[in-house]
């Protein structure tokens, strides 16, 4: 089993869905406003005009992916060590 997510086209299609699905329900809010009467047509009022930007919100949404992700590679450090140079000599006075 593998860490990949979902493909960008299934990705796509899902939030899709989720906004169609919201757009329907202020379809249903912006009708019911229009029907009924009193206090509850201003609570379908509400929904019908805040309803996109939740939406919105919602379709973009990141889905987080509780699996465990898989270990990286690390590169190993280069350590060199100061005993493994020779000493320099002193340059002859003349």
């Amino acid at each position: 089993m593998t860490s990949i997510g979902q493909s960008p086209e299934a990705e796509r299609k899902a939030r899709m869905v989720k906004y169609l699905i919201a757009m329907i329900v202020r379809m249903v809010c912006l009708v019911l406003a229009l029907v009924v009467q009193g206090w509850l047509a201003w609570v379908f009022a509400a929904g019908a005009v805040l309803l996109p930007y939740f939406a919105v919100v919602l379709a973009n949404a990141v889905v987080t992916n509780d699996k465990p992700k898989l270990a990286t590679a690390v590169a190993p450090k280069l350590v060199i060590s100061a005993d493994q140079f020779s000493t320099a000599s002193k340059p002859e006075e003349n």
